[in-house]
C-alpha cells in the first residue's frame, strides 16, 4: 500500500475522531481487594469512535477489554473504582447544556433509561446470563421491539422475526427458552436483541464466540452493514479474522493498557503493526508465521514499573524500564518502522 493511500486513510481517521459520538479519555478502572489492595484492570485508556466507524479492541484474554466495556455501561461490580471521562454525544440530562453525557458520572437511572439499549446497544460476552430463563427468544425480541421502537402489537411478531434474521438466528428456534440454546444460538439471540434499537453506538463483546467460521463471517458482515448505515461499533474480540472483516481501526490492549491504535488497512496490511506485541498477535495466526508469543502476560497485581511487555519482547532494552506513553499511535520505545514480518493485504 503506497504512502499516498496511507496518508488518505490517516486523514479520514482524524476527521472521524473530530466528529466522535463516543470519546474516552484517561479511563482507569481499579478493583478494591481484601486487605486494602487495589488492582488496575484498565489504565489510561483513550480513544474516539465516530459514526460509521468500527474500532476493534483486540488482545489476549484478561487484558482488560471487557472491563473497559462494562465501565462504559455502568455494569462494573461494587468494588470497582473508575477515573477519567467517557462521553456520549447527543444525550444530556435535563438542564445540562454541555451537549454530551458523561457515562462514568451518570447515575443508574440515566444509564438504564437513556443509555443502555437506546444510545448504546450491547452484545454481551456471556449472553445466556443476560437472557431471562422463563421467557422464549421470541418473547425477548418482541418485548425489546416494543420497548425500543414502540412497534404496535400486531406488527411485533414480524419485527421479532426480522431481527432474528439479521443475526442469522433460525426462526424455528424462536420459541425455545435460553437453557435450550447452544452457546452459538445464545450468542446470535443476543446479537439480534442488540441490533433492534438501531442505537447510535453498538458495543459488541466477543460477538462471534461459539460460532463456526461461516457464521462468524455472516455475523461480521451484518455488523459491518450496521456500521455502514452510520452507526458506530466498538468490537471487542480476540478473533483477528473477524476484526479484519469489520474494522476501520484497531486498538490493541496489553496488561490493561492500549499499546497501539492504527487504521485497519495499515494494521493488517503494510507496513503492519508497529508495537512488537501487536505484531506478535498477527504472526501467531496460522496464515502468517504461526509463531506464538513467548512467555505469559503479567499478573495485573504485579505489573512492572516500565513496559509490561518487555519480559516477552525480543526488542527490549534498558530504556523499557521506563513505561512508554501512547504517542503517534504506539506505546513503545522500539516500535517497528517498516513492513518486516507483515503480509500484504
Amino acid at each position: 500500500m503506497n504512502e499516498q493511500i496511507l496518508r488518505a486513510l490517516d486523514s479520514v481517521t482524524a476527521e472521524r475522531a473530530h466528529d466522535a459520538v463516543l470519546g474516552v479519555r484517561d479511563l482507569t478502572v481499579r478493583f478494591r481487594l481484601r486487605g486494602g489492595r487495589t488492582v488496575a484492570a484498565v489504565t489510561d485508556a483513550a480513544f474516539d469512535l465516530a459514526p460509521g466507524e468500527c474500532l476493534a479492541l483486540v488482545g489476549e484474554s484478561g487484558c482488560g477489554k471487557s472491563v473497559l466495556a462494562s465501565a462504559l455501561l455502568g455494569l462494573l461490580p461494587r468494588n470497582a473504582e473508575t477515573e477519567g471521562t467517557a462521553w456520549l454525544a447527543g444525550e444530556t440530562p435535563p438542564g445540562d447544556g454541555r451537549g454530551a453525557l458523561d457515562l462514568l458520572a451518570a447515575d443508574e437511572r440515566t444509564l438504564a433509561r437513556v443509555v443502555r439499549g437506546r444510545r448504546i446497544g450491547l452484545v454481551p460476552q456471556s449472553p445466556a446470563a443476560h437472557l431471562t430463563p422463563v421467557r422464549t427468544v421470541r418473547a425477548h425480541l418482541a418485548e425489546t421491539v416494543r420497548t425500543l421502537t414502540g412497534t404496535p402489537r400486531r406488527a411485533r411478531r414480524a419485527a421479532a422475526e426480522a431481527a432474528a434474521e439479521r443475526a442469522a438466528f433460525p426462526v424455528g428456534h424462536l420459541d425455545r427458552y435460553p437453557h435450550e440454546l447452544s452457546g452459538g444460538l445464545a450468542q446470535r439471540a443476543a446479537t439480534a436483541l442488540a441490533l433492534i434499537g438501531d442505537a447510535p453506538v453498538l458495543l459488541a463483546d466477543e460477538p462471534t464466540t461459539g460460532l463456526d467460521r461461516e457464521l462468524v463471517d455472516r455475523t461480521a458482515d451484518e455488523l459491518r452493514r450496521h456500521v455502514d448505515t452510520g452507526k458506530a461499533l466498538l468490537l471487542i474480540t480476540h478473533d483477528l479474522a473477524a476484526a479484519r472483516r469489520v474494522a476501520d481501526r484497531v486498538a490493541v490492549m496489553y496488561a490493561g493498557r492500549i499499546v497501539e491504535i492504527a487504521p485497519a488497512a495499515r494494521f493488517f496490511g503494510r507496513p503492519g503493526p508497529r508495537h512488537p506485541y501487536a505484531r506478535g498477535l498477527l504472526n501467531a495466526l496460522p496464515e502468517r508465521e504461526f509463531t506464538p508469543i513467548p512467555g505469559l502476560p503479567p499478573e495485573l497485581s504485579r505489573l512492572p514499573e516500565g513496559c509490561a511487555f518487555a519480559p516477552r519482547c525480543a526488542r527490549a532494552t534498558g530504556a523499557c524500564e521506563v513505561r512508554p506513553d501512547l504517542r503517534a499511535g504506539v506505546a513503545c520505545h522500539h516500535p517497528h518502522q517498516d513492513a518486516e514480518g507483515a503480509d500484504r493485504a
